[in-house]
């Protein structure tokens, strides 16, 4: 993004040796010309970014990061490490072995994100549940991810016209549109901001209280990452994600190469994530274990199946058994949709025409909706009693699910039902709201927003929520008060305590 004239001056620094830092692209440095004036200097220490990416096990592999592997010989002295936020134990491994490593010393952080809660449903009606969701967090910042550029579109006018003011951000945008519109959300001139995965990187906005994926990510690893922008100040945010059968043909689709062909490594990561949004165990351990790390507590308590936001459903033996009967009496022939809609006992004429209205397992789960038995044949599909063949997706019974309709009693097949309701909050969020005054907090956030505006820079530079949680407990009506907030500095109580401090006391007079 250099000027012509701004890269001669770092070629000029590079040569003269007195650049301490440089910072560069995978592409640019495997250029002759770089490594060229490099070599005639001394390179001590190189550190890749996104390393994930020199892995084809990594969910955005770049081949130019491969190729960052013939670094070592032209700097055999340098130090190498490689950083990235997402990187399985294989991912970690091929990562070493692409860059020449030697017994490299692996330094890993926990995956997990304690402070997020998550909670995944089934579309039904996705603008209603979206705005449903946005209901529930008036006047805080958030992502909404769709997966093209033409979904941004819909759903942030669909919003707009129900009176939620959101701004798009993708790449079919003017760069200016682009720019305009993520300067307006970290300044908190519009909380919302409906976007493609392009939005995010290198945005570090610690205030994001949710981020909603309005269709199934690509990978865990994309989903770690988007769903990870929210809450980095440390408290609680939460991540929603609603996802559909078609989003999987949606990616499948985009994945497919000249030959209408899926590589495998990509195919099986996408199988992950839809596994994971039908799964039943807990979201944070899944996440962790997807990563290789272990998950020690018994329950999170941020997420929907511990906090019980979803309901396991009684008789799921039996109900299983139906679906799967339903499946051997189709001759393993269909789809999900078309074997829920037996079993609901639809009158649709494909139904009819292929006899399947005679069958026994015609009409046996009459009394729920074709969406509810489609999400329990998803949950026995991620739990091996089912599985999908070909590109259609054509149901088969596996061996797992031939004993369950043996009826194994140690065959213990678990069902969810979505509960309905505003989602519970964790015990950690609960706890960091105890004693906040949420109408100051509220006047806060909108003083924020205004220096913001006033300042051009992002709100959360002003103060994080946290400080202003923390200012909407003590209540500061003095200097040294306001010292004592977490956050504050002589320099913060320079440039903003008066104004704080004056919207306190006058919050305390009303």
């Amino acid at each position: 993004m250099l000027s012509k004239k701004e890269q001669d001056r770092v070629l000029e620094q590079i040569t003269n040796k007195s650049l301490k830092i440089l910072y560069i692209s995978p592409e640019r440095i495997l250029s002759g010309l770089i490594q060229e004036k490099l070599g005639n200097t001394t390179v001590s220490y190189i550190a890749i970014d996104e390393a994930h990416c020199i892995s084809i096990w990594g969910h955005d592999f770049r081949q130019d990061y491969r190729e960052l592997r013939g670094l070592r010989k032209t700097f055999p002295e340098a130090a190498f490490h490689a950083f990235t936020a997402t990187a399985t134990p294989k991912v970690r491994a091929d990562i070493a072995h692409q860059l020449l490593m030697e017994s490299p010393e692996y330094v890993v952080g926990s995956c997990d994100r304690p402070n997020l809660i998550y909670k995944i449903e089934r579309q039904a009606k996705r603008v209603q549940q979206i705005a449903s969701t946005l209901e529930s967090h008036p006047g805080e910042s958030g992502i909404i991810y769709c997966i093209t550029r033409k979904a941004v579109d819909a759903l942030s006018a669909a919003l707009n016209d129900r009176e939620f003011q959101t701004v798009t951000y993708h790449a079919g945008m003017p760069d200016k549109d682009r720019i305009r519109n993520q300067e307006a959300w970290l300044e908190e001139q519009v909380d919302i901001i409906v976007a493609t995965v392009a939005f995010g990187m290198g945005i570090d906005k610690s205030n994001v209280r949710f981020v909603i994926h309005a269709g199934m990510p690509l990978s865990i690893d994309n989903y770690q990452q988007e769903s990870g922008r929210a809450g980095r100040d440390g408290l609680e945010a939460r991540c929603y994600l609603f996802y559909s059968a078609r989003d999987y043909r949606t990616w499948k689709f985009i994945l497919q190469n000249d030959d209408g062909e899926v590589d495998e490594i990509a195919l099986s990561k996408l199988n992950a994530i839809a596994n994971f949004c039908a799964g039943v165990a807990c979201r944070h351990r899944a996440i962790m274990e997807y990563f290789g790390e272990k998950m020690l507590a018994a329950s999170c308590q941020a997420c929907d199946v511990c906090l019980g936001d979803v309901d396991i459903m009684e008789g799921a033996f039996v109900v299983s058994q139906k679906i799967l009967s339903a499946i051997k009496r189709v001759q393993e022939n269909f789809g999900a949709h078309y074997v829920a809609s037996v079993l609901v006992g639809s009158n649709a004429q494909r139904i009819q025409d292929n006899g399947h209205h005679t069958q026994t397992t015609f009409g046996l789960l009459s009394d729920y909706k074709v969406g509810a038995v489609r999400n329990w044949i998803e949950q026995l599909v991620t739990q091996n009693f089912i599985e999908k063949t070909s590109d259609y997706d054509i149901l088969k019974v596996t061996e797992s699910g031939l004993e369950l309709l043996r009826g194994r009693a140690d065959m213990q097949p678990v069902l969810l039902t979505a509960a309905r309701g505003r989602p519970k909050y964790s015990r950690a969020a609960s706890d960091k709201w105890s004693g906040v005054n949420q109408d100051l907090f509220q006047l806060l956030r909108k003083l924020r927003s205004e220096i913001a505006k006033e300042k051009y820079m992002p709100a959360f530079i002003v103060f994080g929520d946290a400080t202003l949680r923390d200012i909407a407990t003590r209540v500061p009506v003095t200097a040294s008060e306001f010292l004592d907030v977490s956050g504050v500095g002589p320099k913060k109580l320079e440039q903003y305590g008066e104004r704080f401090i004056d919207v306190v006391k006058r919050h305390l007079e009303v």
